[in-house]
């Protein structure tokens, strides 16, 4: 057996499920869990739809993990035409069994938990469907049903499929749709390209009371492609027979609440706007939890001009009927791609001396936005504060932006030079001078046009910080929250485009200089160098250089062309204990 470490784990993932087991000694010394014990079942994604990722089991501890053997492993890079790079599923456990998707066509896949055995595999080829789709590759998972005495395993394709399999067979269930797949890209309140149409889903769908939940994910809006996307709308589906039971326009048409807060009738003809992160329900309440994200275009806003509900947006809706129940907007009229990239985590705590049925929702801007689950009422105070308007041509820009009061921010927001390095007192002033050329500033600073002695806005969280899709978790025995975040900046810049076949926004997300090419698809088949700018030597075009770039190297949008080597650190750690108030520990300086 090879020795278990942190980078073996993290290494395997690309393409092997590894399971583990304590070896001979620590079995025989840990407790046995009696018949009735603790289960050991994990039935959604992130353990149960509330989404805590909470399990009581203590048979591993921090004394024995060092002695954990692995068991076996199962490769998954022999599904699919091409290689998983992107290995992101978490497995279910039910009944002895592993289930979730895999590969790079998204297989769905039984095996043995014991002994890694499959036991079944699911395959569908949808060729140019799949090619074209906005997200690729084997997604997060699978989702689990029954009543009982049928189980169904129900899973999204890379091709926008609603798919539900016999749990015991992966059969699909006759009964469901048209043999066994519902499309999702019909009966969408929309007409669109089965082939073509840019949207696709990574996430697994939400079950609850028996209704399907399913959101809608696109590509990536840096540089959209076309003003007039795919809307993301979210659809309920009889768990049974795949019979569409409701749909919410996270776009609202006219007449429709939240069509008021787009000015212009800009909602009329903008798209995206989906649920691409997972989601959780309460069956008590009846309620399901979208976490909405931008509508098109992630720092231009020219063509949603208004707050533009329901963008980023955590929005509760009735399981049965789809009606909006309550909605809180997180970021009005956002430009710094902070999309809602997770699930809110449901947790009952006390406050003033009564148990309060909240929801906590981890955010990229390092905010813990908590409000009552049953009412959307932030529990704590959140409150508006005038933001800065930026200067970017046929930008609209909000005014304020909501601020929560409690918990505090869990990780750097904004930029000050208080945060620069300061190891010595010349690295301080090399890194103050470098700064001169970009703007810096609070939380909301936006984006600015992108130019020679001022590159872009350097903001923080950046668009890959704070906290992302993985979330967070919840223990209901300490009434804790525990979710990671990255201290990782970005600089957004702004520059003009002319090129309709790059996008047809007349400003995009890149930095003055940079070859400006067309956003590709995430997990897309990729042939010579990855996508995004070439590298551009900007002294042999006579262009200025942005400082702590050295030349020949590529100035990239999605990366500060500052050398990380000049950021402070200011001792967060990733995974922070926040409804509690403890203090922030373990420090891990990035360099």
């Amino acid at each position: 057996m090879w020795e278990v470490t942190r980078r073996r784990l993290l290494g395997g993932t690309a393409a092997t499920m590894t399971a583990l087991a304590l070896g001979p000694k620590s079995r025989a010394l840990a407790a046995p869990v009696a018949p009735g014990g603790p289960d050991t079942e994990w039935r959604y994604y992130a353990a149960d739809a509330a989404n805590t990722r909470y399990s009581p089991l203590d048979q591993i501890t921090a004394e024995n993990f060092g002695d954990l053997e692995v068991a076996w492993s199962f490769k998954t890079d022999v599904l699919g035409a091409r290689k998983e790079y992107q290995f992101e599923p978490t497995p279910l456990l039910i009944k002895g069994r592993l289930f979730l998707t895999a590969g790079s066509r998204r297989d769905c896949i039984a095996v043995d938990a014991a002994t890694g055995e499959l036991l079944w595999m699911y395959r569908l080829d949808e060729g140019k469907r799949a090619a074209n789709s906005p997200r690729q590759l084997s997604g997060h998972g699978c989702s689990y049903w029954t009543d009982g005495t049928k189980e169904r395993i129900l899973f999204v394709t890379i091709g926008y499929r609603l798919v539900s399999l016999d749990a015991a067979t992966g059969i699909p269930d006759p009964d469901f749709g048209t043999g066994g797949i519902v499309d999702l890209k019909l009966d969408f309140d929309q007409e669109l390209d089965p082939e073509t149409a840019d949207v696709g889903l990574h996430a697994t769908p939400m079950i609850a009371r028996d209704v399907v939940v399913v959101g809608a994910a696109h590509t990536a809006g840096d540089l959209p492609l076309v003003r007039k996307n795919v809307k993301g709308y979210i659809r309920g589906f009889d768990v049974r027979t795949g019979k569409r039971k409701w749909i919410f326009h996270t776009i609202p048409r006219k007449g429709e609440y939240g069509y008021d807060t787009w000015l212009n009738g800009d909602a009329d003809e903008a798209g995206n706007a989906g649920a691409w992160a997972e989601m959780s329900a309460d069956a008590e309440l009846g309620l399901v939890y979208v976490p909405v994200e931008l509508p098109t275009g992630d720092e231009m806003g020219m063509f949603r001009r208004g707050n533009a509900l329901f963008g980023e947006s955590l929005v509760a809706l009735d399981l049965e009927t789809g009606e909006r129940r309550w909605h809180y907007q997180l970021v009005h009229h956002g430009l710094w791609d902070r999309d809602i990239p997770c699930a809110p985590i449901l947790c009952d705590i006390p406050v003033k001396g009564k148990t309060v049925k909240a929801l906590a929702q981890p955010t990229k801007q390092a905010f813990l936005y908590v409000l009552d689950r049953e009412t959307g009422k932030p529990i704590w105070p959140i409150v508006e504060r005038k933001v800065e308007a930026g200067d970017v041509p046929g930008e609209w820009y909000a005014p304020t932006q909501p601020f929560p009061t409690k918990p505090p921010a869990y990780d750097v927001q904004g930029v000050t030079i208080d945060d620069l390095i300061d190891f010595t007192p010349e690295l301080r002033a090399q890194a103050v001078e470098m700064v001169k050329s970009y703007k810096i500033g609070p939380l909301y600073t936006p984006p600015v046009v992108s130019k020679p002695g001022r590159w872009g806005t350097i903001t923080n969280p950046g668009i890959q910080g704070g906290t992302n899709w993985p979330g967070g978790c919840y223990d209901p025995e300490t009434h804790t929250v525990f979710v990671y975040s990255k201290s990782q900046p970005s600089v957004v810049g702004i520059v003009p485009n002319s090129d309709p076949k790059v996008s047809e926004f007349p400003q995009v997300h890149a930095i003055a200089g940079t070859t400006l090419r067309p956003q590709v698809a995430m997990g897309a088949e990729m042939s010579g160098r990855p996508p995004g700018p070439p590298p551009v030597p900007p002294q042999r075009q006579g262009r200025a250089v942005p400082p702590g770039v050295q030349v020949p190297a590529p100035v990239a949008p999605r990366v500060a062309p500052l050398r990380r080597a000049f950021w402070r650190c200011r001792g967060f750690r990733c995974s922070s204990r926040l409804m509690a108030g403890s203090p922030r520990s373990t420090c891990r300086r990035a360099t």
